[in-house]
């Protein structure tokens, strides 16, 4: 998987899907670190260890560099930067019992809105899974020869 460039400069400000998101009980938030075991285990639950200990990284930030999609006081997705290496995006999950209606685009426009915000005015969506969505919703373009990046040497937990 390559890595994309994104122009922070360039992202929309919001989305139409932020007052849906509303009305549905659905809250993008800062995550904060006394949140941080219940964000990493349901990472790791949801979707892997590797993951999880991104979020973690990003949970150890202060600010927080994790965002997450809160519904009734529950976790329903999550979007880090500054975790992998600075500048970067990602990763960003949500629960596949709430993969419609704009969650996912939400979360990644406040993280990337969040990364401008300090300063930054390129991001990095490192080794992207589904590109097409990072293009069409924010105008991410491949990075020619960046894969596999700056993941070349990661090393791997063993399994439990």
């Amino acid at each position: 998987m390559a890595d994309l460039l994104v122009k922070l400069y360039a992202i929309p400000s919001s989305t139409p899907e932020t007052g849906k998101l509303k009305a549905a009980g659905i809250a993008i938030k800062r995550a904060i670190g006394p949140e941080k075991q219940a964000v990493s285990e349901w990472v790791e639950q949801k979707f892997s260890r590797a993951w999880a200990s991104e979020c973690e990284v990003a949970l150890s930030a202060q600010p927080a560099t994790c965002f997450l999609a809160v519904k009734n006081k529950k976790i329903v997705g999550f979007a880090c930067y500054d975790s992998t290496s600075k500048g970067f995006f990602g990763p960003i999950g949500v629960d596949e019992a709430e993969r419609t209606g704009g969650i996912g685009k939400a979360l990644l426009i406040r993280t990337l809105e969040a990364m401008r915000e300090a300063g930054y005015g390129y991001g990095v969506i490192g080794w992207a899974g589904p590109v097409d969505f990072f293009k069409k919703t924010v105008g991410a373009t491949i990075i020619e020869g960046s894969e596999p990046g700056v993941y070349k040497d990661m090393i791997k937990a063993p399994p439990r």
